[in-house]
């Protein structure tokens, strides 16, 4: 079990800073949240271990290095009960070309967004999809990206409403 700690400003600061900019060094993150090199170390350690940081990586300009094709996948499934559900997503989990996947509410239950290396990879794994009742699905329409105007940088952090703040005017309602 991960242990839980307090987002506090400092927290929240570092979260904030991390998350857009992981290739800092842990005397630059400190500058910026205002703590000694040690006691910011000691609270990135403490947020890794508590799971606040999932992993860290780099945004790769694939358009630089390498040919590829981009494209959402919409997977409408037999059934949605969740046994159907947990053996799908199961059998997506190992693919690496689907990058993610959300189970959104209306007419699809998932959606993916996929990296292939061309289209005859995206069409083979369609079939694969399509072809074998290991993953229950009914309906899989594909939408290739043609252009991608904005790209993922980051969550909008200081427009979400944290955790510990929520808990606090929760308390706070009640003293009343």
């Amino acid at each position: 079990m991960k242990k839980t700690i307090k987002i506090d400003r400092y927290n929240q600061k570092i979260l904030a800073i991390v998350h857009l900019t992981a290739d800092l060094t842990n005397v630059e993150l400190a500058e910026r949240v205002n703590l000694s090199p040690s006691a910011c170390f000691q609270r990135v350690k403490a947020l890794k271990e508590a799971g606040y940081f999932r992993t860290f990586h780099a945004d790769i300009n694939l358009e630089q290095i390498c040919e590829h094709v981009f494209a959402y996948m919409e997977f409408t499934l037999e059934d949605n009960n969740l046994a159907a559900r947990r053996k799908f997503l199961a059998e997506i989990h190992d693919i690496p070309e689907i990058m993610d996947c959300m189970q959104l509410s209306g007419d699809i239950d998932y959606i993916s967004f996929c990296c292939f290396a061309d289209i005859q990879a995206l069409n083979a794994m369609c079939d694969k999809l399509t072809g074998s009742s290991n993953y229950t699905i009914k309906k899989l329409t594909t939408r290739i990206v043609l252009e991608r105007a904005k790209f993922f940088l980051g969550y909008p952090l200081e427009k979400l409403r944290w955790r510990d703040e929520m808990k606090i005017e929760e308390d706070e309602q009640g003293a009343d």
